[in-house]
C-alpha cells in the first residue's frame, strides 16, 4: 500500500494534468541521498563547465546570468521565463511528471515552496552546508525554505510589510499616518465621510495580503509536520483579531471595490482615490514605474499595529532559487544559487531594485541610507529593514498553499460581494482546504 504522501503525489498529478489553474503540486521521487557534498566539488563543478538551465520571471537575474558567465567563462547559463508564478508552476510540474524537460534550478515563491518540497521534486541543500547559512538570512526568507527538516532553496529576495500611504491626501484630509489598525479604521472613516470617492485602500478578496496581515496578528491558523496538516481559522486568536477590523471596513464601505494590478488600481493609486497600500517591501518599483503621476505624493511607514505599542510584522511576497531533483548538473546548480543568492549576485540585483533576504545587506549603511526620490527622498529602507527584524515567528504555509490560495475567492471573496460575514467565509475557506488535504492523502484536522 502506498504511504499517504505517495498518494498525495499521484493525485495531485492527476490533477495537474486536468486543470491548467492547478500549480505547484510536486510529484513523488526518491529523496535526496543525504550525503555532503565539498565545496571543492562545486568548485571542480565550475572549473569543468558546462550548461544549466534557469526557470525564473524576476528581471534582475539577468544581470546576474551575465556576470555569472563572465567570471566563469566555462559555464552558460540558460535563463528561461517560463511564466510568472502559477503558469511556471504547471509547466514545471508537468515536465516533472513526464521526465524530460526539467530545469537545473527553478525560481519558486515561499508560498508555494512546500508542495514541491514535499513531493520530493527538490533537492535537499542540506549535503551543501547550507544549514549554516540561518544567520546570514533574515528570520522570514529563512523559515520558509526550511520544509520538513531539509533546506530546498536558498532565498533570492524578501517582502518586509510596510504602510505605503499618499501623504498629500493625508495632508489635506488631516489624517494621522495610523500606528495601530484601529487609527488605520478611523482614518478610513473619515477619510471617506470627507470624500466618498476617496477610499484607504483597496480590497476585493486577496489571499497573500490576508494571511500576512493574520501572519503579523500572531495568527497561525496552518500547522504542517510531514503528512500532517491542521487548518483553523475559527479558533485561531490571530485570525479573530484581523476579522474584527477588516469586517468594519468591508460592512461600511471603506474598501475600493477594486482589484490589484489593474488598470483602475493604479490610476486609484495615481490620482489619490487608493490612500494606502500595506505590502512587500519589493513594492517601490512598482510605484515608480506604474505610478509615476503621483512620485512625491508617497511615502512609507511602519505597519501599523494590532495592539498599541506593539512591533510586529509579516512577509509578503518573496522569491527563493531552487534546484531541482531531476536536475543532472546539481553541483553546477548549487553554484549558481550561491553566487545569485549569496555572493556578487545579490548586489546586483539590489542595484537594479530588488530587496534582499541576507542580514548583511539589510544592515549596511549603504542599503538602509539610500533616499527614494519617489518617495520625496525619503530613506525607505531603513523602515523595510526594521520590518525584516520584527517580522513573527511560527508562520507556515500549507504544503498545498497554491491550490488552497486559487479558491480564496470562491469562499472569502464572497465577504465582499454578497454580505456573507468575513468570519464565515474564512471558515468556508478552511473547509475547502481540509477537503482538498484530505484527497491528495493529508491527514488534516
Amino acid at each position: 500500500m502506498r504511504t499517504k504522501l505517495s498518494r498525495y503525489a499521484g493525485a495531485v498529478a492527476l490533477v495537474c494534468a486536468a486543470s491548467v489553474g492547478l500549480a505547484a503540486c510536486g510529484s513523488s521521487g526518491s529523496s535526496s541521498s543525504g550525503g555532503k557534498t565539498s565545496a571543492s566539488d562545486v568548485k571542480s563543478a565550475l572549473a569543468k563547465g558546462g550548461t544549466i538551465t534557469v526557470w525564473a520571471w524576476e528581471p534582475t537575474l539577468k544581470q546576474v546570468v551575465t556576470d555569472f558567465e563572465k567570471k566563469y567563462p566555462k559555464v552558460h547559463v540558460n535563463l528561461v521565463n517560463a511564466g510568472t508564478g502559477n503558469d511556471q508552476y504547471t509547466a514545471l510540474q508537468n515536465a516533472v511528471e513526464a521526465g524530460k524537460g526539467v530545469p537545473d534550478v527553478a525560481q519558486i515563491e515561499y508560498y508555494a515552496l512546500g508542495q514541491f518540497a514535499l513531493s520530493k521534486s527538490l533537492t535537499d541543500l542540506s549535503s551543501y552546508g547550507a544549514k549554516d547559512l540561518k544567520s546570514t538570512y533574515s528570520t522570514g526568507p529563512w523559515n520558509s525554505v526550511n520544509v520538513d527538516g531539509g533546506v530546498y532553496a536558498l532565498p533570492m529576495d524578501s517582502g518586509p510589510m510596510a504602510l505605503f500611504y499618499n501623504k498629500k491626501v493625508f495632508d489635506k484630509y488631516d489624517l494621522p499616518v495610523p500606528t495601530t489598525w484601529q487609527q488605520y479604521l478611523d482614518d478610513a472613516r473619515k477619510l471617506h465621510k470627507a470624500n466618498p470617492k476617496a477610499y484607504i485602500a483597496n480590497d476585493t478578496g486577496d489571499a497573500g495580503e490576508t494571511t500576512s496581515l493574520i501572519w503579523q496578528a500572531g495568527g497561525k491558523p496552518y500547522t504542517v509536520d510531514g503528512s500532517n496538516v491542521s487548518v483553523d481559522f475559527s479558533k485561531d486568536s490571530g485570525t479573530a483579531t484581523y476579522t474584527k477590523v477588516w469586517q468594519q471596513l468591508i460592512s461600511e464601505h471603506l474598501l475600493a471595490p477594486t482589484t490589484g494590478w489593474t488598470d483602475q488600481w493604479y490610476k486609484g493609486l495615481g490620482d489619490g482615490t487608493i490612500a494606502t497600500l500595506a505590502t512587500g517591501a519589493w513594492m517601490p518599483a512598482n510605484f515608480a514605474s506604474g505610478v509615476k503621476d503621483a512620485a512625491g505624493d508617497w511615502r512609507v511607514a511602519a505597519l501599523p499595529q494590532w495592539q498599541s505599542g506593539a512591533n510586529a510584522s509579516a512577509e509578503n511576497g518573496g522569491s527563493s532559487l531552487a534546484v531541482m531533483k531531476a536536475g543532472t548538473k546539481k553541483d553546477l546548480a548549487y553554484a549558481f544559487l550561491q553566487y545569485a543568492n549569496q555572493g556578487a549576485g545579490v548586489k546586483t540585483r539590489i542595484d537594479a531594485g530588488a530587496f534582499p533576504a541576507t542580514t548583511a545587506d539589510l544592515n549596511s549603511a549603504s542599503f538602509q541610507d539610500q533616499k527614494f526620490p519617489y518617495f520625496g527622498g525619503q530613506q525607505a529602507n531603513k523602515i523595510f529593514a526594521q520590518s525584516a527584524k520584527n517580522v513573527v515567528s511560527g508562520w507556515t504555509y500549507l504544503p498545498y498553499q497554491v491550490y488552497a490560495n486559487s479558491v480564496f475567492n470562491d469562499s472569502v471573496g464572497k465577504a465582499y460581494t454578497s454580505g456573507t460575514p468575513l468570519k464565515s467565509a474564512l471558515e468556508a475557506w478552511q473547509n475547502k482546504s481540509i477537503a482538498y488535504g484530505k484527497e491528495q492523502g493529508f491527514t488534516v484536522k
